[in-house]
């Protein structure tokens, strides 16, 4: 009897001792973040994953705003979100946060869309649909002063990403901020016009994946590494590439040609280089001073912040805006590098 018990409790340590860890990645529908979806359906994801003797469990989270509140409540331990989000949400609750992979910049894939309006100045007192304290409200913001009007001369709506496309096309004089694919399906709206978009703001708009900063090296390495090899894949040729592509195309509910010129108005970074040399470049800098800048006047800092110095922000060469003291989102070209160098 004792040999039995011993012989089951040794079976249960090494069933413990031999799993492999577990993590848990969260996305949402975005042209820069389908390959996330491929990557996990077509397995990229599971082959790095075992590479670094893991398990990743991918999921997608239709709403976008929320995928993020699950990860800053610890249900997740890395998410896809922009730079504006990163900073808004998960920093300023207090979790502590690493971008490990920066994927692109929106050059025209956020947009704001109208009817019967042939500038932004004909939006004038009336009402814009968009997630409200997103990127889309930070382009509307950079928009409304490039023309130059306020906040005040439009009515802002909160309405979710899931359902903003939907909703602009039913109403008669409609307009929204928001991002493709919805952008897409409200832009082939009868009587819609596109009054501006991100290609006027080019690199202000980041596209990451965010991972908590004490997770697993092992986590970190293996994502990487599935991104740059889906990357690899959208930037060849021929079958596999037409393969993937149409996967990410059905996947985000948009025909083939919709999803390229998605892609043409992404500045996807392909090679790991090119995000290497975007991270670690002065124009990050300047960009998460404007975005934290923006933040703080809108209150999403919270009442405890008496300044956009509230929470630190750490770049890839380890300076920092912010306190020093309180550092809560952080660039790191670690892992672009290594893929870089082929060292992953």
């Amino acid at each position: 009897m004792r040999k039995l018990i011993a012989l089951a409790l040794f079976s249960l340590i090494s069933i413990n001792t031999f799993a492999a860890d577990k993590y848990r990645v969260a996305w949402s529908h975005y042209t820069g973040w389908e390959p996330w979806g491929y990557a996990a359906d077509n397995g990229i994801i599971k082959k790095w994953a075992d590479k670094y003797g893991i398990e990743i469990e991918v999921t997608l989270i239709n709403d976008y705003i929320e995928s993020i509140n699950l990860y800053t409540a610890g249900q997740f331990d890395a998410v896809t979100l922009t730079n504006m989000d990163a900073l808004t949400i998960p920093a300023v609750g207090g979790v502590d946060s690493t971008a490990i992979i920066v994927g692109d910049f929106s050059n025209g894939n956020d947009g704001l869309v109208a009817k019967n309006a042939n500038s932004i100045k004909d939006l004038k007192k009336r009402q814009i649909r968009l997630v409200m304290l997103s990127v889309s409200h930070y382009m509307l913001s950079r928009a409304l002063d490039m023309n130059g009007m306020k906040e005040r001369d439009v009515k802002l709506v909160n309405t979710s990403d899931a359902d903003i496309a939907s909703i602009f096309i039913s109403e008669k004089d409609g307009a929204a901020v928001t991002w493709n694919p919805p952008l897409q399906q409200a832009r082939n709206a009868k009587g819609a016009k596109l009054l501006f978009d991100s290609s006027k703001i080019p690199g202000e708009i980041i596209d990451m994946m965010l991972v908590k900063t004490g997770a697993n090296e092992k986590l970190k390495k293996a994502l990487t590494g599935a991104w740059y090899e889906t990357m690899a894949i959208m930037s060849g040729k021929g079958k596999e590439r037409d393969e993937a592509i149409a996967y990410m195309a059905k996947l985000s509910g948009a025909t083939v040609p919709e999803f390229e010129a998605q892609l043409k108005s992404t500045a996807m970074f392909y090679q790991p280089q090119q995000a290497l040399t975007f991270t670690t470049g002065i124009d990050l800098f300047k960009t998460m001073s404007m975005v934290r800048d923006f933040s703080f006047k809108q209150g999403l800092y919270g009442d405890g912040a008496s300044s956009p110095d509230f929470v630190g922000i750490e770049f890839a060469d380890k300076s920092v805006i912010g306190d020093s003291k309180n550092i809560k989102l952080r660039f790191d070209a670690t892992y672009m590098k290594m893929a870089a160098e082929g060292k992953l």
